[in-house]
């Protein structure tokens, strides 16, 4: 057991070989495997690792910098924040293409995206989603990469690209509260569809 669990790619694997067997226990059909749920599924674990590393970021990371003694500081902009950084730009991408894929197969994507009901809190949700992945890939993440020195920068450029960075993460914080309770209120309850439309 040791063995799988000191390698993230075996635990991963072995996490998806438990899911299998959980489902054959529970007599899944596995010959008619439902499209729409699948991309549902692999949409909810990239939104989990998206805004997971989002509030790491916004709840952990940035709160903790100020207290970190500045010896120790090139650990995280040189080790930890590249590694947080490439999996969630990758997170954010695969969850608004997931996203969409999802809302081709349901046949609602046209719907959603022109907020027609019933799909309005849907497709606003989808919005919000999708400024939000343009924040991750074409602002903050070009802003980290000078922040965290992978760009050669003067040090008052260094300094203003993090603080832009930091402000538009605090956007895309501000911004998941309201995604994430459409994209639930969505499938949940029409009393919440009935406000939205």
């Amino acid at each position: 057991m040791a063995s799988i669990l000191t390698s993230l790619g075996r635990t991963v694997f072995a996490g998806c070989v438990l899911l299998v067997l959980i489902l054959l226990a529970l007599g899944a059909n596995f010959s008619a495997p439902e499209l729409p749920f699948v991309f549902r599924w692999l949409h909810v674990m990239c939104g989990i690792m998206w805004i997971g590393l989002l509030w790491y970021f916004n709840f952990v990371q940035i709160p903790s910098m100020p207290k970190i003694p500045d010896e120790q500081k090139p650990a995280i902009g040189k080790v930890i924040a590249p590694a947080a950084l490439f999996w969630f730009r990758w997170a954010a991408l695969f969850t608004v293409l997931t996203g969409i894929i999802l809302a081709a197969l349901n046949g609602y994507i046209h719907q959603a995206f022109t907020l027609q009901a019933p799909f309005r809190a849907i497709g606003l949700g989808m919005w919000i989603a999708l400024v939000m992945a343009f924040n991750v890939w074409f602002i903050i993440w070009p802003n980290q990469k000078r922040a965290l020195g992978i760009v050669a920068v003067e040090a008052d450029v260094k300094a203003k690209s993090a603080r832009v960075a930091m402000l538009t993460s605090r956007i895309n914080t501000l911004l998941s509260i309201p995604m994430l309770f459409l994209m639930v209120a969505q499938s949940w309850s029409r009393v919440w569809l009935v406000v939205a439309s």
